[in-house]
């Protein structure tokens, strides 16, 4: 099974670049831009990684990617995590990015851009590989700063395809951010928003109602409404789960206790993902083989995921078609 899952073509729909931040990546950028870090070494940054919920999980994650500075560090961030996924079988990330983290950091917008579609369009040549690029806002931010930064970022509109909402959930609902998503959808973006993770089933359906989204970033808590369930499967929303994420930030407390297979029993249109993979336990491999193991799914069970997964991946029709062909195979 673990080699059979490794050969899967495996399509990522939920992925926040910054959270692919290696510890030792994080140290060479540090020494290289003179920044010093609060660990002494490697190791003691990786035993820093240990989280009781989304919020400590992002004082950490602001803190690490403050090393981020250059368009060749922002270039070399995207290509460790591109050929770190390339060799485990990943074809296709749809790539999250918080412009807004950086920019308060007095990092310019065009710097951030400048790294990230560089290391896109040089894994798209040469990796067999394509990416998606997902302009994220923060929730936790004031919406019409978010405004203000999707206006800002006018240059590079027919270069992105999606914007998200992403970061801390709780007491931040998604119908904050009503105006900056129809702005998107005036513009011609695709749109995408975390929901039902941290915050209840009812932000599931703000999202949908108030954002017109078409996927939910993790939406594990549907199961908290029947009528939220009833209403996925109906309109056969995608909703891009992070097992070894939830398990991490304690929205369940061991993977066995997920309710993935709850998820897929309901009939909804589930993907797999690995959210921040240097802060979580890995990536896409190690998220599908700790589903096998906890779950004992099937090949024709991931079969079925990562075709959801190319389904809704944001890629051309030719690149689609090759993928699903692939899978086929």
């Amino acid at each position: 099974m673990h080699d059979f899952l490794r050969q899967l073509p495996k399509v990522e729909l939920h992925l926040h670049i910054e959270g692919s931040l290696e510890p030792e990546l994080m140290f060479a950028l540090a020494q290289r831009n003179g920044i010093e870090l609060p660990y002494a070494n490697v190791q003691e940054a990786k035993d820093a990684y240990d989280f009781n919920n989304l919020q400590e999980f992002l004082n950490l994650y602001y803190q690490g990617m403050n090393v981020l500075r250059t368009e060749a560090d922002f270039y070399d961030l995207a290509m460790d995590y591109f050929h770190r996924a390339r060799r485990e079988g990943v074809v296709h990330i749809d790539m999250h990015f918080d412009p807004q983290a950086h920019l308060q950091r007095g990092v310019p917008l065009e710097v951030v851009m400048g790294g990230l579609l560089k290391a896109k369009q040089e894994a798209e040549q040469s990796m067999d590989f394509s990416v998606g690029m997902i302009m994220a806002f923060l929730r936790d931010r004031p919406a019409d700063e978010a405004l203000h930064v999707l206006e800002q970022a006018a240059p590079y509109w027919k270069l992105i395809d999606a914007i998200g909402l992403d970061s801390a959930e709780r007491d931040h609902p998604p119908e904050k951010f009503t105006s900056l998503f129809q702005r998107a959808k005036e513009i011609g973006l695709a749109r995408v928003a975390h929901a039902g993770e941290e915050g209840p089933s009812a932000y599931i359906t703000q999202a949908l109602d108030l954002l017109d989204v078409e996927r939910i970033d993790h939406g594990v808590r549907c199961l908290e409404s029947s009528d939220v369930v009833e209403r996925l499967r109906r309109d056969n929303v995608v909703l891009t789960v992070c097992p070894l994420s939830n398990v991490c930030l304690k929205v369940v407390d061991d993977l066995r206790d997920h309710p993935l297979p709850e998820l897929l029993d309901e009939g909804l249109n589930v993907t797999i993902s690995s959210d921040d993979p240097a802060y979580f336990g890995g990536g896409m491999l190690a998220n599908h083989v700790a589903c096998a193991d906890a779950f004992g799914w099937s090949e024709e069970v991931f079969d079925q995921l990562t075709r959801n997964a190319i389904e809704a991946a944001f890629v051309s029709t030719d690149r689609r078609t090759d993928l699903l062909s692939r899978l086929d195979r």
